[in-house]
């Protein structure tokens, strides 16, 4: 059986603090998260506790695919971009113009 995963509300401080009681009752079943704003930008977010393990995972994730990108990057870091376009260009075999990045892909 698919696990259903709870929808998302965005609600104002305000609201939240009159509610708060009810909220984490909804919030702790699964049933929504919460994107609490004040002056409508987004301050926190209100999860159970059953999904912050989810989120150290996944910022543990995250670190590690920056690590292994960085290391892939320092052997070329006093390359010039210009130089690595080109031999990548080179290498898939298309034309490189020294144009932006979209251009050369048609975006």
């Amino acid at each position: 059986m698919l696990e259903q995963r709870p929808g998302t509300r965005t609600m104002k401080i305000s609201e939240v603090k009159n509610q708060f009681s009810s909220l984490v009752n909804e919030v702790y079943r699964g049933e929504t998260r919460v994107v609490i704003e004040k002056a409508g930008i987004p301050v926190a977010v209100l999860v159970s506790a059953a999904d912050l393990p989810r989120l150290a995972r996944s910022d543990e994730q995250y670190a590690e695919r920056r690590r292994v990108l960085e290391a892939m990057r320092a052997p070329f870091r006093d390359v010039p971009d210009e130089e690595i376009e080109r031999e990548v260009a080179k290498t898939l075999g298309v034309s490189w113009n020294g144009g932006s990045p979209s251009d050369r892909l048609g975006m």
